[in-house]
């Protein structure tokens, strides 16, 4: 590992003049008249100085050693905000809150000025946030690539009992942390024809009557922990060529001179356009293939600039797909070879194979993505007739290993049913294959992609997710991170093996004391942020039980609150019999958005919004539990919430979940997991131990034979329990509290009768029993207003443990066995 890079003279006596001149000299006002924006800007300023500086000279070094790059091509990227997370990976976020308290201001009110990237959704983006931080601690270095979505995914708004969805104008005041690079725009193509010409150096392909869209780049550095590499995050911006029709415009029609360039622009201004109608899966597949397409070119265009023969790309660059969404880079990478640079197909596929690796999430099939042939053919016909090549050349090798097994090679088939399937188009071509914990490397080998396996055994690997500490400890967590350092040092944000020695502190009662003096002033700041965000009172005197992450039917929140009806009506059966309810006090807290098409999940948010308003408004149960619900989760929402937390609800039906990070976050910030033993959760309870995890319901196993048998039977639980039959029953029976008598028929017959016969598709019934079991355990442990000693030393424990969950360990185990990355250090 390289030698740390510090900041050398910038200490809090420079921070002050410089934050100074910064307002003076760059936005024309004085300290004492600025507005918090302007403070913000200033302050962020002189950061993104010290920043720019070392980017530059990275990049210089980069090019002079000719080290290679891993571009790390993601639909989304959920940074976060750069600010404090900058000051921290510089190591000067002491120095500038001495410098600014000194100037009478706060670094907490002088952060809320900025806004969230509007890059990402979920886990995907936020892992490959992550994985830039890493790349960038390491020294190795790397390029992500994206869109610049201007109006990001959108802001959850809570009305009426139901989500509503916003505009999020992340950019309405720009972006400090970007760079323009106007210089290096490349043009991307749709639609047109496509023609075979033959020429004195051969067959040449025209493509004419198309519609050009121009790529405009913005650079991010991300800068990771004493750093003198520091990632790039490029971010594309789709531009009309003509931005205005002048002879509609001297008609004085508008909407038309107008209209073509809207219609251009709209590629790059909402993440995950909704999906339910051709519109949108058209604007969808624009996208895809926008980014893909200008991040290809740029690859072209840099290697050429820098090394010349392109016969050496796959020395100098690799490539990783997060998901399939950056699919269409690898036929489009062989479309420049071949067309532009008059390359053979056999050379130009050999280069392609030796560069792309891909990156699988998605267990089930039916998840994976896939795309109308028609509409492909139709949107990009250039890369339609390479993919058929593929597919053609593909299905011989199928019929080789396998002769006359039409019904193998037709599942195995790129194209096929009118679709084209993404990942099996990833796995035909890459060099690697890898699943993101051990449990999911096994499941795609043996189950999502066990013919491929066979064909290609040494493709397939499983490289367990991580987090990265910098952020969801020293930044969301300052209490426990100085905690740490007074024990061990500040070693652990630099070297994730240093973790371990916390395990040591475990049976130390004054470090336990502190551990839970810290839990207990994130528990307040929490509330304090409620009360002031959303006007909600929450009694730190409960356990904090939080389930926070995208709302899927899968990740089974309607079990959760399934399970806080239950014990509604177990405190009500308790009041009515005259005796204390044994129920441990808890507030219960949810945080998700839901896709605007997807229903069921929007009905889920309804579900618990209505449980909430029985809930919290009963004399009888309010003082014992509450549900919260936070509007518009984000990184800084979670940064607040994770930090707080107690318990970790972690729920997904076994074999559903590819990993899960924020599994690792709540881990990491000393709360105790109740889970299945579904994607990381499982390594969690190896690194944790038995004792320090509670896992419930069945497995994975379970669940594929329960399927394959078709033995389980949702309603035979609703008839036998009658836990489970009370519970269903209060969805309809007018328990819950609906606006324009709206009950919950929908959720309740997917849980009884199910579309197509399947009820229950994600098990909630089966694991109802088990969960509400287990949770009564975990609680009595917990202990009552205030944890007890054994509760506080079991989270400590699995803070203790979260060391093999960094990020900068898997960052490591990919270059170790995929993409072989160089350290590009400072300069001795």
């Amino acid at each position: 590992m390289s030698r740390p890079v510090i900041a050398d003279g910038v200490d809090k006596e420079y921070i002050k003049v410089e934050i100074q001149k910064k307002l003076k000299r760059g936005l024309g006002v004085s300290l004492q008249d600025a507005t918090k924006e302007e403070i913000y800007k200033a302050v962020g300023m002189t950061i993104r100085d010290i920043v720019m500086e070392r980017w530059a000279d990275a990049h210089e070094r980069l090019w002079e050693r000719g080290a290679k790059i891993v571009y790390y091509l993601s639909a989304e990227f959920l940074m976060g905000r750069a600010l404090v997370n900058n000051m921290i990976n510089l190591h000067l976020a002491g120095e500038y809150r001495e410098a600014l308290a000194e100037l009478g201001l706060s670094l907490d009110d002088i952060e809320e000025q900025e806004e969230d990237p509007g890059l990402g959704n979920g886990g995907l983006g936020r892992l490959a946030a992550c994985f830039l931080d890493s790349l960038s601690t390491l020294n190795l270095p790397a390029t992500g690539c994206c869109i610049r979505y201007e109006h990001g995914l959108f802001r959850q708004r809570i009305e009426d009992g139901e989500q509503r969805e916003d505009d999020d104008n992340w950019l309405e005041d720009g972006n400090l942390w970007e760079i323009e690079r106007p210089d290096e725009t490349v043009e991307v193509r749709y639609g047109g024809h496509i023609d075979e010409v033959w020429t004195e150096s051969g067959l040449r392909i025209e493509h004419s009557g198309y519609t050009s869209v121009s790529a405009v780049p913005y650079d991010m550095p991300v800068v990771g922990y004493e750093s003198a590499m520091p990632s790039t995050l490029r971010m594309w911006s789709a531009r009309a060529q003509t931005e205005i029709d002048m002879d509609s415009f001297n008609r004085g029609d508008y909407v038309a001179a107008a209209s073509a360039s809207a219609l251009v622009e709209s590629i790059s201004q909402v993440l995950y356009p909704e999906d339910n109608h051709e519109q949108g899966r058209l604007l969808r597949l624009k996208q895809f293939y926008f980014f893909a397409s200008a991040s290809m070119q740029y690859i072209v265009n840099k290697h050429k600039e820098h090394y010349g023969d392109l016969r050496t790309l796959p020395d100098h660059y690799t490539v990783q797909i997060n998901d399939t969404h950056p699919t269409l880079a690898i036929p489009e990478l062989i479309r420049i070879l071949i067309d532009d640079e008059e390359m053979q197909w056999d050379e130009a596929f050999e280069i392609v194979g030796r560069m792309f690796n891909y990156t699988n999430h998605t267990i089930m099939r039916e998840a994976l993505e896939r795309w109308n042939e028609d509409m492909l053919k139709t949107l990009l016909p250039r890369v339609y007739r390479i993919i058929t090549e593929i597919d053609r050349k593909f299905r011989d090798m199928v019929w080789a290993k396998w002769p006359g097994d039409i019904a193998r090679l037709n599942e195995m088939a790129i194209i096929g049913n009118g679709e084209i399937r993404m990942a099996n188009l990833c796995i035909a071509v890459v060099g690697h294959v890898n699943g993101v914990s051990q449990l999911h490397g096994e499941i795609i080998r043996t189950r999502t992609f066990r013919d491929f396996y066979i064909l290609y055994p040494d493709k397939f690997l499983g490289i367990t997710n991580g987090i990265t500490h910098r952020r969801w400890l020293a930044k969301a967590n300052e209490g426990l991170t100085a905690l740490i350092s007074s024990r061990i040092g500040e070693g652990f944000l630099r070297d994730w093996r240093e973790m371990e020695r916390v395990k040591e502190l475990v049976q130390d009662d004054g470090f336990l004391d502190g551990f839970a003096e810290v839990k207990r002033a994130n528990k307040d700041r929490l509330a304090a942020h409620l009360r002031r965000t959303q006007g909600v009172e929450i009694n730190v005197d409960s356990a904090f039980d939080v389930q926070a992450k995208r709302l899927h039917e899968y990740k089974r929140q309607l079990l959760k609150a399934m399970h806080i009806l239950h014990l509604y009506h177990e405190i009500k059966d308790a009041r009515a019999q005259g005796r204390a309810p044994e129920i441990v006090p808890a507030t219960f807290i949810f945080a998700a958005k839901a896709a605007p098409g997807y229903y069921m999940a929007k009905e889920i948010i309804r579900f618990i919004l209505s449980l909430a308003d029985l809930v919290n408004n009963d004399e009888g149960t309010r003082e014992i539990i509450k549900v919260v619900f936070i509007e518009n989760y984000s990184v800084s929402e979670a940064e607040k919430l994770i930090p707080a937390t107690d318990i970790s609800e972690q729920l997904s039906t076994a074999g559903l979940e590819a990993s899960g990070t924020g599994n690792m976050k709540f881990m990491l910030n000393g709360a105790a997991t109740i889970g299945t033993l579904d994607g990381a959760n499982i390594e969690m309870a190896q690194a944790v131990g038995d004792g320090n995890i509670f896992i419930f319901g069945a497995d994975a196993y379970g669940i594929e034979r329960m399927e394959r048998d078709s033995s389980y039977y949702a309603r035979g639980v609703y008839e036998g329990d009658a836990r489970v039959r009370r519970v269903i029953d209060s969805f309809t029976d007018g328990t819950l509290p609906v606006r324009n008598g709206r009950q919950f028929n929908d959720l309740a017959n997917s849980l009884l009768d199910g579309a197509g016969g399947r009820a229950d598709r994600y098990f909630l019934l089966h694991d109802f029993a088990s969960y509400a079991d287990v949770y009564a355990r975990m609680m009595a442990l917990y202990g009552g207003a205030r944890p007890s000693l054994e509760w506080i030393r079991l989270a400590a424990a699995n803070t203790a443990a979260a060391g093999c969950f960094f990020s900068d360990r898997t960052i490591e185990e990919y270059n170790s066995l995929i993409w072989h990355l160089q350290e590009v250090g400072p300069d001795e």
